[in-house]
């Protein structure tokens, strides 16, 4: 179900808890969210929609994909670029890497390690610092 989108900056400043099997239905609303603010965004995390879990979804291609508990690993290509979030007015400049590998679980708890590069890289980047309650 379609949430919306918090911009107190108060509550997106606190580092998420952990997501558990009973969190299933935040990863859910998480993505139906993203893909009812497709025009405008092309990540989330759970913080964005009122939920203080680890719970991050992003655009890959056509698909969006639900990250649970996600933590990257290892990171290399550090740039400057500038972003903009839908809890946040404007764009700030901020540093992010090229290429990242990300530990995380899947919608149905499954662990993997993956990954990314380029413009991906950095969408997952931005919400995982949601998650640590980072805000650009």
């Amino acid at each position: 179900m379609k949430k919306t989108i918090i911009k107190d900056q108060t509550f997106l400043a606190q580092p998420s808890s952990p997501a558990n099997k009973s969190d299933s239905q935040q990863i859910t609303d998480l993505v139906d969210t993203l893909q009812a603010n497709s025009d405008r965004a092309v990540g989330l995390a759970a913080n964005m929609i009122g939920v203080n879990k680890r719970i991050i979804a992003f655009k890959m291609g056509i698909m969006n994909i639900p990250m649970v508990n996600p933590k990257i690993t290892k990171k290399s290509g550090r740039y400057q670029t500038s972003e903009g979030c839908l809890s946040l007015p404007g764009e700030r400049e901020t540093t992010r890497y090229k290429k990242i590998t990300v530990d995380y679980q899947d919608s149905n708890f499954k662990h993997h390690t993956q990954e990314f590069t380029d413009f991906v890289a950095q969408i997952i980047q931005h919400e995982i610092d949601h998650c640590n309650g980072i805000l650009i």
